[in-house]
């Protein structure tokens, strides 16, 4: 994904129906393009080792 341009941020928030003030539209878009950075980076890990954490369960390294 290329970066999310300010004007295409405003479009995606009047879309889901929220008011965005134009002196935010650059700052929306800087954080949009930094959480899909994040997800990105998150995708590429792989978890398939990792035992899920279930409440309540005594922790086996303690």
């Amino acid at each position: 994904m290329s970066d999310l341009a300010p004007a295409e941020a405003a479009r995606w928030a009047a879309r889901a129906g929220l008011s965005l003030p134009d002196e935010r539209h650059d700052v929306v878009a800087a954080t949009a393009d930094h959480i899909h950075s994040v997800v990105s980076v998150l995708r590429e890990l792989d978890f398939g080792d990792t035992a899920p954490f279930t409440w309540g369960e005594p922790d086996a390294t303690a």
